[in-house]
């Protein structure tokens, strides 16, 4: 049984992972079968995800920025019509603090910030005085450029040691250890092999001191391992590069697809 502890309520899973799906509240998101709203998201909690996972602003490669109160009208109502239905955990995929103050007053649980509480200052004092858990990713530059710098030295130190430093600086301004997980960013600044590298020994991130969250879904990676160009011809491969990464140690996938992630990981536990 794993568990995670909210702000308020703790949620457990008898599967090897938590599953949380993807609704992206965006029209330019890089699979369009993840942009919805509300209904969405419902149907997904149906499927069997533990929480979900709401963005207004995609970080695709290439994707432009989104200012808050434009991320702020795709986002909060999809929020508030979930709560109208569901208790089901909700995180928020944004790197603005006003966005998150906004969905925090709507109902969400969690902060899922791909720029490691650096982008805006005011993020790390909200969790830190909301008590909600933060997912802290690695990436390079923005989205707008990440792709153009792919080469590491040694991929998976540089990324640990960065996601090390960045706990280290949510937990100095006030953030509990309990309520980081890490995310190493497969596809944000990485080339093929970094992105290979980080999915083999993700359980090894920062020590294995923090859950690690895995954001495979469907992504170019995925793509180029399989020969499948297009992201809707991806979800095989996803389904394997997803149960590797538990095997590995993953204490969460960040899935498209739930219904088969949740059969994928219901036949691991069978076995395990």
């Amino acid at each position: 049984m794993k568990t995670f502890e909210l702000r308020d309520r703790s949620i457990t899973t008898d599967l090897p992972a938590f599953i949380m799906g993807i609704v992206n509240c965006t029209p330019d998101s890089f699979n369009p079968q993840s942009r919805g709203g509300a209904e969405l998201a419902l149907r997904l909690a149906g499927e069997g995800a533990d929480i979900l996972d709401l963005g207004g602003e995609s970080t695709r490669p290439g994707s432009s920025y989104v200012e808050e109160e434009e991320e702020i009208r795709r986002v909060v109502p999809v929020i508030e019509e979930i709560r109208r239905h569901s208790d089901i955990p909700i995180s928020v995929d944004t790197r603005k603090a006003a966005v998150m103050k906004a969905a925090f007053e709507a109902g969400a649980d969690i902060l899922n910030d791909i720029s490691a509480l650096e982008d805006d200052a005011g993020m790390a004092d909200f969790a830190a005085e909301t008590g909600i858990p933060v997912i802290l990713m690695h990436k390079r530059g923005t989205p707008q450029d990440m792709q153009k710098n792919t080469g590491y030295a040694d991929v998976f130190a540089e990324t640990s040691r960065y996601l090390e430093e960045r706990a280290i600086f949510a937990m100095e301004r006030g953030i509990s250890p309990g309520r980081i997980m890490v995310d190493p960013g497969v596809g944000f600044g990485k080339d093929l092999h970094g992105n290979i590298e980080l999915i083999r020994n993700c359980g090894k991130l920062c020590g294995a001191k923090y859950p690690v969250l895995m954001a495979l879904s469907r992504k170019t990676c995925i793509g180029q391992m399989t020969g499948r160009e297009k992201p809707e011809d991806r979800l095989y491969g996803t389904l394997a590069a997803d149960l590797l990464s538990v095997m590995g140690g993953a204490f969460m996938v960040r899935v498209h697809d739930v219904a088969p992630c949740r059969d994928t990981l219901s036949v691991l536990k069978s076995l395990m």
